[in-house]
């Protein structure tokens, strides 16, 4: 199941069907079950707030990712609606597409990828990556 909030920010026509089916495909593709996943989208100023109080972090980021899975994979991410577009704009893509970027990157955290060095950065980017084409053949 997948919940949509939004905190401080402009209310988005997002379909939580869509998020559901696409991040459940991802979770399996994984060899997991997509749990309780909220998204939460938000301001740059909220994300702020959170990352000094829950991460000691003094910057801006596009994402939080707050794990709770146990066997499923389930926890809350929050998502700066600020530096998703900021992000759209610098990368010259779709503002869609960088938020369902974004979105699967904080799943894909909950499936316990990691990005902090350069190689897991890489794999990352590898796995968003293969999350998008999911939506493209779907399309197609």
């Amino acid at each position: 199941m997948v919940n949509i909030f939004f905190e401080d920010t402009e209310v988005l026509d997002l379909n939580p069907e869509f998020f559901v089916s696409w991040l459940s495909e991802v979770c399996v593709s994984h060899c997991n079950l997509l749990g309780e996943v909220s998204l939460i989208f938000c301001s740059d100023e909220y994300l702020l707030e959170l990352n000094r109080t829950h991460l000691d972090h003094d910057y801006y980021t596009d994402i939080i990712t707050f794990d709770y899975s146990e066997s499923d994979v389930s926890g809350d991410l929050f998502v700066s609606i600020d530096r998703v577009r900021e992000n759209a704009e610098v990368e010259k893509v779709e503002f869609l597409s960088e938020l369902n970027r974004v979105v699967v990157h904080g799943v894909l955290h909950l499936l316990g990828f990691k990005d902090k060095t350069n190689e897991e950065s890489t794999e990352m980017k590898a796995q968003e990556n293969k999350a998008l084409e999911i939506i493209v053949s779907r399309e197609t």
